[in-house]
């Protein structure tokens, strides 16, 4: 959520900020509204403060008099009172309307751009910042994921739509077996990395997501249940950075602890609304994967290093996986609504010949920490600060299958297993026809 107070009194920094995400009219025109309904709304609260004190003067005067029987005194203040006390309900109840849309457009605008982000429109506008491997040269043509695992018997997405629909995944046998070593293995180097793994639930609350930013902009693009969760609506998460950053959702942290590294394996589940049919072939883009999260929770001061941090260990996993990839920096137009900077790590897969998405590693400030409440005391004492979130993906467990898939491929269509999986896979070295 956006600082009101920037909003009230730098709205050209929210509106460059928004022109640079090249943001929709609707957006913008929000933001005018946004601007006016705060300046109102400030203006009641001073108004009220004015007239409830003028009241509390009237109703001391009235208590003397009528002790004194000097009732015919007292009437006309009284009268004064009582029209006092009705324009203030009136004042009230428009203060309350106008705080009600307020909150509203503050969770609806998007996150401040960091001046680090390259201006564009959308993906073709991201910058490369490194690259790291290179593309396996074959001497065949190398198959796509969905026919390399229905040739080995790894997968089957026939039975799977049989089940649930389509773009849901069965994995049998080795290929069961090799998502379970990719989620351990991620976990695992995790922990080396000071991260704290956590089991969270997979159903969460309608506050608990509007923490992290998915509501109410994402509703659609969301699970929700039938069945409540305590009291409010119920969804199912669509990655583990919402159950984990809001752990500790209204607290006070110590400043001391900071930066706290946490670590989440779990489904994640998206109904993906607004993909309008893209990638549905194969494990790309599906309604329920896994994945390994990273958060952390930091100072202000503490995030954009520990944001590279982030981003070297997600793409560290890919190193020691053999798999090339790319970094790219995304442009305002393509970055996430949550985000301040975003990183994408993109893994080559030669089914598609192109680098595609494995990972987005994002800083967002003091974005959701304030959504949420979520604070922090400065060492050495002072004044509670908004604590900065990052998160990202270490790694997508579907996405880093197929690019293993693909990039490991024999011409005998058997996949070599990285050396770093092994240990996972029970010292395992091939995957071959079952």
């Amino acid at each position: 959520m956006l600082d009101r107070n920037v909003v009230a009194e730098s709205p050209e920094i929210v509106r460059q900020s928004l022109q640079a995400r090249h943001a929709s009219d609707e957006l913008l025109g929000l933001l005018d509204r946004l601007v006016d309904v705060i300046a109102r709304r400030r203006e009641l609260t001073a108004r009220t403060d004015e007239l409830r004190a003028e009241r509390n003067r009237m109703t001391k005067e009235i208590g003397p008099l009528m002790k004194a029987g000097r009732r015919d005194e007292a009437a006309p203040l009284r009268e004064q009172v009582n029209a006092l006390g009705a324009e203030l309900d009136g004042l009230e109840e428009e203060r309350k309307g106008l705080e009600a849309e307020e909150q509203l457009a503050l969770l609806s605008l998007p996150n401040l751009v960091d001046a680090r982000v390259p201006p564009g429109p959308d993906e073709a506008h991201n910058v490369e910042v490194r690259r790291w491997g290179t593309p396996p040269t074959l001497d065949f043509d190398p198959k796509d994921h969905v026919a390399l695992g229905e040739a080995l018997g790894i997968m089957d997405l026939e039975r799977a739509a049989k089940l649930s629909g389509a773009r849901f995944p069965v994995l049998v046998g080795d290929g069961a077996r090799l998502e379970r070593a990719l989620v351990n293995f991620f976990l695992e180097e995790a922990a080396k990395a000071g991260y704290v793994e956590h089991i969270v639930p997979y159903i969460v609350s309608r506050q608990t997501m509007t923490g992290t930013g998915q509501l109410p902009k994402f509703e659609p693009d969301l699970f929700r249940l039938d069945a409540q969760v305590n009291g409010e609506d119920a969804f199912l998460i669509p990655t583990a950075e919402v159950p984990l950053t809001n752990l500790h959702a209204g607290e006070i942290l110590d400043g001391a602890a900071l930066p706290i590294r946490y670590t989440a394996f779990t489904p994640c589940f998206r109904s993906e609304a607004g993909s309008y049919g893209r990638d549905t072939r194969g494990l790309m883009r599906q309604h329920q994967f896994h994945k390994v999260e990273l958060v952390q929770l930091t100072t202000a001061e503490q995030g954009p290093a520990q944001h590279e941090e982030m981003t070297a260990h997600a793409a560290g996993l890919l190193e020691k996986l053999g798999l090339p990839y790319r970094v790219q920096l995304l442009c305002g137009g393509d970055m996430g609504f949550s985000a301040r900077i975003c990183y994408d790590l993109e893994v080559w897969l030669p089914g598609q010949q192109s680098y595609r998405e494995i990972s987005s590693i994002s800083w967002c400030g003091g974005f959701q920490g304030r959504r949420m409440g979520l604070r922090h005391r400065p060492e050495g004492g002072g004044k509670p600060q908004t604590t900065h979130t990052l998160n990202g993906s270490g790694l997508a467990v579907g996405r880093t299958l197929i690019a293993v898939l693909e990039n490991h491929q024999q011409a005998d269509g058997s996949i070599v297993v990285p050396e770093a999986l092994r240990p996972y896979m029970g010292g395992q070295e091939r995957i071959t026809a079952r």
